[in-house]
């Protein structure tokens, strides 16, 4: 298990980047959160296999139909096992 960090770039707020984030964790199994940061970024902190991390990594250069994103920072680390499902932060 592994811990991704991410900060996503771009026209990522006012789109339903979130929701649409919530949607794929879901769907690939991972635990963790999202949510917009005061600088017009996006914030994911996720949790669960690698392979499940790597795809949701790649779809979030794309994002929602709406977005633009324009970069992806990213961090690495161990997994904490803190989450039990993927929630939106407000």
């Amino acid at each position: 298990m592994q811990r991704l960090t991410a900060i996503v770039h771009g026209r990522v707020q006012g789109v339903y980047f979130r929701d649409y984030t919530r949607r794929e964790a879901i769907k690939l199994q991972i635990t963790g959160w999202v949510a917009n940061q005061s600088n017009s970024t996006v914030k994911v902190v996720a949790e669960g296999a690698e392979s499940a991390l790597t795809q949701l990594l790649a779809w979030l250069h794309t994002g929602s139909p709406s977005a633009q994103v324009t970069s992806v920072d990213v961090e690495w680390s161990a997994a904490t096992d803190e989450f039990s499902h993927f929630e939106i932060r407000w």
